[in-house]
This record gives C-alpha cells, sequence and structure tokens, in this order.
C-alpha cells in the first residue's frame, strides 16, 4: 500500500499506534491551518482535538468556506486499496468528501485494517455502493493533470500534496 502511494509521488507513515499517528499529524502541521473531517477514527488518534484543528463543522456554507481556506485536510478513509495505494471515501457526515478534495494538502489517516486487497475486495464487501452512500470518491495519489504538450501539473483538481498515514492498532 505504501509503496503504491509513494510510486505516485505521496508521502507516507506507518504509525505504531494511534498516539503516534497523532504525533505525526502533529508535526505535519505545525505552524499550518488544518481542518479535520469528523470521523470517529480521528477523535480515537486524537488528531481531531489537537491544537489548531478545526472540526465537527457540519454546515456546508461553512464547511466550503473553512475548506477553501485552511493549508490542510485532514481525513480517515472507509477503505484503502493495498494494489494501487488508492483511498476509498465514502461520503457522510462524518467524512465530508470536500476535506479531501478542497485543501492544497491532504493527510488520511487509516487503521491497517480497512486495507484491502484491491477492488475486488472493495466490491465483495460493498456490492453496492450507491445503497449506502451518495458518492464514492478513489483518490489515487496527489491531484495531477497534463496539457496537450504533456507537461505535468499537481493540484489543479485537488490536493498537490497526499500523505497517508497507516495506523497499527492492538
Amino acid at each position: 500500500m505504501l509503496a503504491r502511494v509513494e510510486a505516485l509521488a505521496g508521502k507516507t507513515y506507518r504509525a505504531a499506534t494511534p498516539e503516534d499517528a497523532r504525533a505525526f499529524v502533529a508535526a505535519a502541521i505545525a505552524g499550518k491551518t488544518a481542518l479535520a473531517s469528523n470521523a470517529p477514527f480521528l477523535v480515537e488518534c486524537g488528531i481531531a482535538n489537537l491544537p489548531g484543528v478545526r472540526t465537527g463543522i457540519a454546515d456546508r456554507d461553512e464547511l466550503r468556506e473553512c475548506c477553501s481556506t485552511i493549508d490542510i485536510g485532514i481525513t480517515s478513509a472507509d477503505y484503502a486499496l493495498a494494489d494501487t495505494g488508492t483511498l476509498v471515501m465514502l461520503s457522510s457526515p462524518q467524512e465530508a468528501r470536500l476535506i479531501s478534495l478542497l485543501p492544497p494538502a491532504h493527510i488520511a489517516v487509516v487503521p491497517r485494517e480497512r486495507i484491502l486487497s484491491g477492488l475486488d475486495e472493495l466490491f465483495t464487501l460493498l456490492p453496492n455502493p450507491a445503497g449506502q452512500t451518495s458518492s464514492m470518491v478513489l483518490i489515487t495519489g496527489p491531484s495531477r493533470t497534463a496539457d496537450i504538450e504533456q507537461i505535468l501539473v499537481r493540484g489543479v483538481h485537488g490536493p498537490g500534496e497526499i500523505t497517508v498515514v497507516v495506523v497499527e492498532r492492538d
């Protein structure tokens, strides 16, 4: 999983514990503005109550305004796919997709047990994603696009920087 993320110019960190993940994220956001999703796993890790992290926003207009002005969006992920390094985000009140798509940088904190082998396993677990969510976003590395001259540009259609933190739990 992590090697695939790095192959796509993403950054990674393997946290031995939720506390280790919290310390890593605290260092990564130092001196920057950050917004955390309402994911219970971010609360469990202590990331949602780090100094300088906003969280708990439920109003869509307020969320949009905040996401357009912060440096880093912090989310968990419903699943991650090992074969491609892809994050699977199911839109919900706990995991607003805007937090992973609008800020210039995205940190995803994922428990190790949510890593699946690939799409086959994902669709075995979720044979009808539309029955569970209005939107399933698959994020594979930082946003990138190329123009007609094949000049690669990052961050045009989403975060130009992505960091995936995989957390081991006992």
